[in-house]
C-alpha cells in the first residue's frame, strides 16, 4: 500500500511540474519573429508551418499570416522606356525611405534610362534576375534571363549596359528596416521593355518567322 501511495505521489508531482512547464515550453516553441519573412523557410520535414497562416486565439505569441506572391516567390516588375500618362507617377523616385514593394518598384523604375535612339531597337525586351540585401546592396551581379531572340549581339550589349548603369544608379536602395527584412534574399525579376516609337533609321525591322 505504501508503495502504491508513493508511486501515485510521484505521478501526481510529475503532472504538476509538466502542467507548470507546459505553457512556458509552448511559448518558447511557438515564438515567432514579428518581422515579415524573418522566420526560417519551411521544410517538408516540418510537422507544422514555420509561420502560421491563420491567426488563432489559441496561439502563444504574435500570429503572422504568410504572404503569397502571385507568381511563386519571385518579385516581378516590368519597366517601360515610355510609360503611359496613367503610369507616369509610378516612375517617380520616392522622397522617403522605401517601406513598401510599391516604393521599391518606383525606385527601380526611376533609375532606368533607355539607350539612345540611334543604337536602340524598337520592341526590345531584356530581363534580369537578382536579389537585394537588407542594406539595399545587390547580393551579386544581375543574371540575364531573357533577351529578344532576334536582336543582334551589339544591341543586347547596349541594353545590358543600360541595365547595369540603372542598377548602379539605384543601389544602395534606401530600404526601411521592415522592408529590408522582408525582401532580403528574395529573387527579383525585372523586365525592361523598349516601347518607344523610334525613327525608321534607328528602329530595327520587324522579326520574320
Amino acid at each position: 500500500m505504501r508503495r502504491v501511495l508513493k508511486a501515485a505521489a510521484v505521478i501526481l508531482l510529475a503532472i504538476v511540474i509538466g502542467a507548470a512547464a507546459g505553457p512556458a515550453t509552448a511559448r518558447q516553441r511557438h515564438q515567432i519573429d514579428a518581422t515579415p519573412f524573418a522566420h526560417s523557410p519551411c521544410s517538408v520535414l516540418d510537422n507544422k508551418p514555420c509561420t502560421p497562416t491563420v491567426c488563432s486565439p489559441l496561439n502563444h505569441g504574435p500570429c503572422i499570416p504568410e504572404i503569397y506572391y502571385p507568381l511563386g516567390e519571385d518579385l516581378r516588375l516590368t519597366v517601360e522606356s515610355h510609360p503611359s500618362e496613367q503610369d507616369a507617377p509610378k516612375y517617380a523616385k520616392p522622397d522617403h525611405p522605401l517601406d513598401t514593394i510599391g516604393d521599391l518598384y518606383a525606385a527601380l523604375r526611376s533609375c532606368w534610362a533607355a539607350p539612345d535612339p540611334g543604337v536602340a531597337r524598337a520592341g526590345m525586351e531584356m530581363s534580369v534576375r537578382f536579389s537585394i540585401k537588407r542594406d539595399g546592396e545587390l547580393v551579386g551581379p544581375p543574371r540575364l534571363t531573357y533577351a529578344t531572340p532576334a536582336a543582334p549581339a551589339e544591341t543586347r550589349d547596349v541594353y545590358r549596359h543600360a541595365i547595369d548603369d540603372a542598377l548602379a544608379r539605384c543601389v544602395p536602395l534606401a530600404l526601411s528596416k521592415g522592408l529590408g527584412g522582408a525582401i532580403a534574399g528574395r529573387p527579383l525579376m525585372v523586365r525592361f521593355v523598349d516601347n518607344r516609337e523610334l525613327n525608321s533609321d534607328s528602329a530595327a525591322p520587324p522579326d520574320r518567322p
